[in-house]
Parts: C-alpha cells; structure tokens; sequence
C-alpha cells in the first residue's frame, strides 16, 4: 500500500504488470552511506531486489530457493539499486541455466525487455527514465555473487549500528539488540489488524501507459 491505497505497477507498452516474480534477498542491505564501486551512488538503503525468471508465478510472500544467474547495475533516482537475476532451482530448466549468456539462450529478449522495464517503469508517475551503470549491459553470475557476499556483509554490520537508518532490524533468531522474545512477539501480533475483505481493484490497474524516450 502507498498512502492508504493499494498500490500497483504500471502497465508500460508492451509490458503487463511484471515480467518476472519480483522480490528480495534476505539478510543483505544496499548501504545509503557507501558509494558503490561500480556505480558512483550511495545505496538505496534495501536489501537486493531479485528478478525470478522461471515459469511459475510465485504467491505473495512465498519463500524460494533460487540460483544466481547475473545482475543489473540500475541507478533509481541517483541511488544505487542492483537487481539480482535468477531462477526457481525446482524450475524445469534451471540445470541447463547457469549464467548470464545461458538467459539469452533460453529466454531471448528477456534481458533487452528488463532494462527497457526498469528504464521506464516509473515515467507514468512523473519521474523521469532511470539510467544504469555499465550502460545497462548485465554483468555475469560470479559478479553477482560478489554483490551479494558485500551486501549481506553490510546487512551484518547493520545489525550492530545503534541506528538503523530507519529500518526495523526485529527478529527472533539472532541473538542481538533487535532480538525479541516469544513474548514479545505474541504482542506485537496481538496488536495487528485482523484480516478483512480484500479491496476491490480499481479500473486504473489495467490501463495501459505509452512512452516515448
């Protein structure tokens, strides 16, 4: 939700909606502090967005187990902000997919669609063209991993700051200063609102928006 409202992507020419199951990362963090080597911008102070390639769509909040195939470097508005390419490994094809050049064999024109998607995606709601490093040229699984290794580095170090930029660092696991107790659990979702009848969708979530660079 944004503001009240549910909150939905916009449908771009050609592209309906997302074109992979989109998520996260767990346990990394792209530090807001720190000037990213490759791309000249500070973090964007979330863990690593993950763009799912295989067949399946995947429900909200399901929880996969995939493999690293590349990365793109996008900068969204000055800040960095990777996107982690991968596949479901339960995927039929996920053995024979195994690296950046593998995606273009087996799903051509998905790599030249997800730069144009994450170059204009936000154009419908005023924002300008988001721009890339490596002029949007992917880079390769074992670079990706090193992103992943250095991101989930600073979401350890995170975990020690006595500020946390905002972010809620709670857990049950860890054993730190964000660790919580049974107890304290049990209130926390005491407190949340019981479930309620979904809203219905408006009209605006299939319009269509054309763009022009």
């Amino acid at each position: 939700t944004k503001k009240g409202k549910l909150r939905f992507v916009s449908n771009v020419f050609p592209h309906k909606g997302y074109i992979w199951n989109y998520g996260a990362l767990p346990q990394t963090w792209e530090n807001p502090e720190l000037l990213d080597e490759h791309t000249g911008c500070k973090g964007d102070n979330d863990p690593l967005d993950v763009l799912e390639i295989g067949y399946k769509v995947a429900k909200r909040g399901e929880v996969l187990k995939v493999k690293v195939l590349g990365t793109v470097a996008l900068i969204d508005e000055g800040e960095t902000d990777w996107k982690i390419l991968v596949i479901n490994v339960e995927d039929p094809i996920a053995p024979e997919v195994n690296d950046i050049k593998d995606i273009e064999k087996h799903f051509p024109g998905l790599l030249k669609a997800t730069v144009e998607w994450m170059k204009i995606y936000k154009i419908p709601d005023g924002k300008p063209e988001n721009k890339f490093a490596f002029n949007g040229e992917p880079k390769d699984a074992e670079f990706a991993l090193k992103i992943v290794s250095d991101t989930h580095e600073y979401w350890k170090a995170l975990l020690q700051k006595e500020n946390t930029n905002g972010l809620s660092c709670v857990n049950t696991t860890l054993n730190n200063a964000s660790t919580i107790d049974d107890e304290k659990v049990q209130a926390i979702l005491s407190e949340s609102l019981p479930l309620s009848e979904p809203s219905p969708l408006l009209p605006e979530v299939d319009k269509w928006h054309f763009v022009k660079l």
